[in-house]
């Protein structure tokens, strides 16, 4: 197997930008030539370079902005032509014309796991008395809605302090997550955050908006809200803070969000197609 990157670091608030696209065509063209059997474009504005080459099926993995989102017509006409589209979960479907397959992401469970809070706290020089929330984005994505996030905190009665994600690398996350009293996920819309996820794998209690798959992943996972509403988000806060816990979200998920499931499925596919 070989995997190649679109080049470029991610814009926090954009995204890669379309001269980093422009850029990778080269590299697409460069390995089209070689000896594959299938070529998987993982991201909806990679699937018109998967397509230069129309000697192998294509697979193409969608994963909620890039169907979703401003470039989301690309995605759409992109998975047409595509010989399997995966979604990673069903609220996307609506955006797509086409046949599919869902296949939720995966997450790694051994680098996702519980830790003490009081050493991943000293692991990152945070206070040990204070309550903390955390806000596991960049504070300049839109659609991550920082500024709601920041609204609870300054509603609840409760001295918290919100920290955000930004910038902090992802082997590095489940020390934030740890750390923390609670995560809480504020987006407008989503496939399904993926950091939901990780945090339920590491029983972290979770605030979540009702987007994507929260509320099925979180469904019988306790100390966990899906919320409607600002009101009802800022009583879930207030809730978990008054009263410190851990979710069992690693006993309810572990089986079922690991990476060797969705690879074992994406492999069942791969079979499918050369058969």
């Amino acid at each position: 197997m070989t995997t190649i990157q679109v080049p470029g670091r991610v814009n926090q608030r954009e995204g890669r930008s379309i001269l980093d696209y422009v850029r990778f065509y080269p590299s697409v063209l460069q390995n089209s030539i070689r000896d594959f059997d299938i070529v998987h474009a993982n991201f909806g504005l990679t699937g018109p370079f998967a397509l230069t080459q129309p000697r192998r099926p294509v697979v193409l993995s969608l994963w909620g902005s890039d169907l979703m989102g401003k470039y989301g017509r690309v995605s759409k006409t992109c998975a047409k032509y595509c010989d399997q589209v995966i979604l990673p979960t069903e609220t996307m479907a609506p955006y797509l014309d086409t046949e599919y397959e869902i296949i939720p992401f995966g997450v790694n469970a051994e680098l996702f796991r519980p830790l003490p809070k009081s050493y991943a706290r000293n692991k990152l020089g945070w206070d040990t008395n204070k309550k903390i929330i955390f806000f596991p984005y960049s504070t300049e994505r839109p659609v991550k809605n920082y500024s709601l996030a920041k609204q609870i905190v300054d509603n609840i009665a409760v001295d918290v302090t919100l920290k955000s994600g930004g910038g902090i690398p992802h082997e590095e996350m489940p020390l934030y997550m740890n750390a923390s009293d609670v995560v809480l996920i504020t987006s407008k819309r989503e496939s399904g955050p993926l950091t939901v996820k990780e945090a339920a794998l590491c029983n972290v209690p979770i605030i979540s908006t009702d987007v994507g798959f929260v509320s099925d992943i979180l469904s019988n996972v306790s100390n966990t809200f899906v919320c409607q509403n600002e009101q009802n988000l800022t009583q879930a806060v207030e809730s978990l803070i008054r009263s410190p816990c851990q979710s069992n979200g690693r006993k309810k998920l572990r089986n079922e969000v690991g990476l060797n499931t969705m690879g074992d499925r994406i492999l069942s596919v791969y079979k499918r197609l050369l058969r």
